[in-house]
């Protein structure tokens, strides 16, 4: 464990909710009484207080400046997670008023995420799943078609979290708008805006606390919904009201501005992508290097931020007590978290902006010392 005064913090390496950096930790238990010095918690504060909207405006100004946002886009801080999204994106994008044809879009599956966005998508538009994975269990990133000429938006998922793949290079769809589930790789890097016409993430992997979903959209794209959308799930609504129509997520929101100005002082984007290059590397070495074990994921997909790893099939008797020992011992040792999914079951570490490069060594130690005993 890593020790702070008479605190003892893990090494924790959950897919979501996530590690949070730990001056982000200290200036909000620092300020969670008096916020900026106004006397209240921003849990106490009104949203329509001027207090709350300095501090809503600051975070998208960050967000703007960090990812060079153009003028053309808005950037919603709205509720529900990404899995809001997956029917909110259709219907607003695609939705088709009572009586006229569906409207089509095309999905990649490339794992459980995007498969669920697609499922969900289908009750509002005409689904084409035109690239898939799921030959090889999600190892991989197909190929991805071309966007066809009725397509009223193309889908992928960014990075996979369950599988620990992600895409290498964004698709180029022309003038189909592609839209991204970016939730647990949003702020990893730069990212060029301007290739998507949406982006969405749910921030409890890198962005902040759970509770809040940023969506940021190309702002011809806004004001398409059918006319039995629910107010809620309307972008012009949310846009028109600045992300302040219904009461936001307001500490989701104020410490995701305080995670904001973290990156800015580390350096910014590429500052996070240098570093989360060298911990996965890292820890992509250590597994193979590992006679236990091994990931299961094809070398040119593999994720910066969520690393699956498997016990090799030589140990395949012993699999399961394997498993069992490593998350105990590591847990006795700081390391918590490191369970995989429980759809597909085997270790994962997740590494994401907050993790640092001393907790991925302390890992890829104990990794050793632990197949040592094999």
């Amino acid at each position: 464990m890593v020790g702070w005064g008479v605190m003892q913090r893990v090494y924790n390496f959950s897919a979501g909710p996530s590690m949070l950096p730990l001056a982000v930790l200290e200036k909000a238990g620092a300020e969670i009484k008096s916020a900026g010095g106004t006397g209240q918690s921003v849990m106490e504060m009104s949203h329509r207080a001027e207090e709350f909207i300095q501090i809503i405006e600051k975070t998208e100004r960050l967000f703007r400046s960090l990812l060079a946002i153009p003028d053309n886009y808005a950037v919603l801080f709205l509720q529900g997670g990404a899995m809001l999204q997956f029917s909110m994106l259709p219907i607003n994008l695609a939705g088709s008023e009572p009586g006229q044809p569906l409207k089509s879009a095309t999905y990649v599956d490339t794992g459980v995420w995007a498969k669920k966005a697609a499922d969900e998508a289908a009750k509002y538009v005409k689904i084409r799943i035109r690239a898939s994975s799921q030959d090889k269990n999600y190892t991989y990133i197909p190929n991805p078609p071309p966007a066809a000429a009725d397509d009223a938006y193309y889908h992928i998922c960014l990075n996979n979290t369950i599988v620990g793949t992600a895409w290498s290079t964004i698709p180029a769809t022309g003038e189909i708008p592609l839209v991204a589930d970016a939730s647990s790789c949003l702020l990893s890097g730069p990212l060029d805006v301007r290739q998507f016409g949406v982006i969405y993430a749910g921030a409890q992997k890198n962005l902040g606390p759970a509770g809040c979903t940023v969506v940021i959209i190309r702002k011809d794209l806004i004001g398409r919904a059918p006319s039995w959308t629910p107010v809620m799930l309307r972008y012009d609504i949310h846009e028109r009201e600045k992300s302040l129509f219904n009461t936001p997520p307001c500490w989701s929101i104020y410490v995701m501005s305080l995670v904001l100005e973290w990156i800015i002082a580390q350096g910014g984007l590429e500052a996070m992508a240098r570093l989360n290059r060298e911990k996965a590397a890292v820890l992509y070495q250590c597994l193979e290097q590992s006679r236990l074990f091994r990931s299961p994921v094809e070398k040119r997909d593999r994720s910066l931020m969520n690393v699956p790893f498997v016990v090799n099939d030589n140990f395949a008797e012993k699999r399961t007590e394997i498993e069992r020992r490593f998350l105990s011992e590591a847990a006795t040792a700081g390391l918590v978290n490191l369970a995989g999914h429980r759809l597909v079951g085997g270790l994962r570490a997740s590494i994401y902006n907050a993790m640092p490069l001393e907790g991925v060594a302390a890992l890829t130690t104990f990794i050793n010392q632990f197949e040592g005993s094999y």
